[in-house]
């Protein structure tokens, strides 16, 4: 037996910093993989989803294509339908155009409003906007539609992620 005796205070100051420990890392370690977890996720390749248009089929008249997103919210996962107008413009480059007003969120269509052909019209506010997107001055939107990231893979248009119009 050791010589060195351990005092009932010492005893009871190393219990508690022990017990505390662990209790602080029983806190801490949560914190710090909430924290991390992201940085370390694997991406996917791109963010890109197949839609059922060919290339081939995509013409100068814009065109309502609708596609499906795997949607996670926390654990629970559902599939969202998302659509597109999308058309090939004069120089044969695709045009991926979100529907969603930029007024107050409302969904364009593409030629439905009788006194204002080839437009994109949102019935909500009457705004209009070009075949490029762009916003009619004088309209309620204050910018331009914005656009999808697209590629084509195999003969297939394949949809990203939504970014600002290049001409907002």
């Amino acid at each position: 037996m050791s010589k060195h005796r351990v005092s009932r205070r010492q005893f009871l100051n190393y219990t508690l910093t022990g017990v505390g420990g662990f209790m602080a890392a029983g806190m801490l370690m949560p914190m710090v993989r909430f924290a991390v977890d992201p940085v370390l996720k694997a991406k996917d390749a791109g963010d890109f989803v197949a839609t059922k248009m060919k290339e081939s089929e995509l013409t100068t008249e814009p065109q309502r294509v609708d596609f499906t997103v795997e949607q996670v919210d926390a654990w629970y996962k559902s599939e969202e339908t998302r659509t597109a107008w999308v058309y090939k413009d004069d120089k044969g480059e695709i045009v991926a155009l979100s529907p969603v007003c930029k007024h107050l969120g409302c969904t364009v269509d593409w030629n439905t409003d009788k006194s204002n052909p080839n437009k994109f019209f949102c019935p909500c506010h009457y705004g209009l906007y070009t075949k490029d997107g762009m916003n009619v001055p004088g309209t309620p939107p204050l910018g331009p539609l914005d656009m999808y990231e697209h590629k084509v893979k195999d003969g297939i248009l394949y949809l990203g992620t939504v970014k600002p119009h290049k001409g907002a």
